[in-house]
């Protein structure tokens, strides 16, 4: 555990290895929990949206295999059927899976982005013999209503790797004359350089997104920013960068990294999750606000723990999702409705999630959609009027 926590780059490790642990200390805890089990038997699901016509998408890391990344449709009585797998992941520096994360759903268009996966050794060094050309990347997948109505999938190749890290869009069809379409929108760099990094570099880690206009706005849990890229150009630059804090703990670095990974949009902002790296002291992790268009951030809510989702909701507030209440313990994650910024204390919705990553809402049903490691799961949560 030494070699993991050591490193103060993304948390995907750390994550799987909390999982772990929490799936075998606490079928007794599973019981108590107000949850239901909707599907389990993912592969590390990261991410997941709602399609209006009520199926979950979701966005699956991958195994231990190379390229098993998958994006999968969940219907609402826990059915699964495949859309798009092969999709690139590797085992990245640390030794865990790395591959699709966050899904952003608009109109008949999924976004996905793709994490560092094996392009990156320990060091960090960049891997001479990486799994694919288009890791820490944004994609686009294309697909109608009647392919997510009926279809059993597609499955990339290594050559349609290549065909998309040349700019090709490419048209997929299968034997019953359904067709998708997937294309690279944005590709960061796998490996910048870094004057504040032991060896003066740094790995990227993107993890989830969203997309405002003709902007996708990227979380990087990494390089601690996040990037805007445009959708037609393909052009990125950083939008906004998160500094250290001072660690509050005896044990572990003088300070802790900010670590991005939830985003979403209110009322033309962006809200972003800092998870917060170790020694991950409880009451530093935050929900900042960020001005799309300037970069500028302000502190949204504070006072978490390892926050790794936040949710908007039209008429009750936002949903907090933090990851673990205690990462060292480990604890159980925790889900939490502000009705303000400063509601004091917020409504506890959950205290027993077992390595939430993600949620999704049906706010007419008034069931909310929360994936977690631990077992590859999706579990629903009914929540109040």
């Amino acid at each position: 555990m030494t070699r993991l926590l050591s490193r103060p780059i993304a948390p995907r490790s750390l994550l799987a290895l909390l999982a772990a642990i929490l799936l075998f200390a606490g079928s007794k805890a599973l019981a108590q929990c107000p949850t239901t089990e909707l599907v389990s038997g993912l592969r590390m699901p990261l991410g997941i949206a709602r399609s209006d016509q009520g199926n979950l998408i979701v966005g699956e890391t991958g195994t231990s295999e190379p390229n098993t990344g998958r994006i999968s449709i969940v219907d609402p009585d826990g059915g699964r059927r495949t859309l798009l797998d092969g999709l690139p992941s590797g085992i990245n520096d640390v030794g865990e899976p790395s591959g699709p994360a966050g899904v952003f759903l608009r109109g008949r268009t999924l976004y996905v982005v793709l994490g560092v996966g094996d392009s990156v050794l320990p060091g960090p060094v960049s891997n001479p013999d990486v799994s694919s050309p288009i890791f820490s990347s944004v994609l686009a997948i294309h697909f109608s209503a009647f392919v997510e109505k009926t279809t059993e999938g597609w499955t990339l190749s290594p050559d349609d790797y290549e065909a998309l890290a040349d700019g090709e869009a490419l048209t997929l069809w299968n034997g019953a004359g359904e067709r998708i379409t997937v294309a690279l929108v944005a590709d960061f760099p796998d490996l910048t350089v870094d004057p504040t990094s032991p060896n003066g570099l740094r790995q990227s880690n993107p993890f989830d997104l969203v997309v405002l206009g003709s902007k996708v706005y990227v979380t990087d849990g990494a390089r601690n920013l996040v990037w805007q890229a445009d959708i037609d150009s393909g052009a990125f630059s950083p939008l906004a960068a998160f500094p250290t804090i001072a660690n509050p703990l005896p044990f572990g670095p003088p300070v802790v990294e900010a670590v991005p990974t939830g985003i979403a949009r209110s009322d033309g902002r962006l809200l972003v999750t800092l998870f917060r790296g170790f020694p991950f002291p409880a009451g530093t992790s935050v929900v900042v606000e960020i001005d799309p268009r300037t970069g500028s951030q302000n502190t949204y809510i504070d006072e978490l723990t390892s926050a790794i989702d936040v949710l908007p909701t039209n008429h009750s507030g936002d949903l907090v999702l933090e990851f673990s209440t205690d990462f060292l313990a480990p604890e159980p994650g925790r889900l939490q409705l502000f009705e303000t910024p400063d509601d004091d204390p917020p409504t506890l919705v959950a205290d027993c999630l077992f390595a939430p990553t993600s949620m999704a809402l049906d706010e007419a049903a008034g069931l909310l959609y929360v994936t977690e490691l631990a077992g590859g799961r999706i579990v629903t949560i009914e929540l109040d009027p």
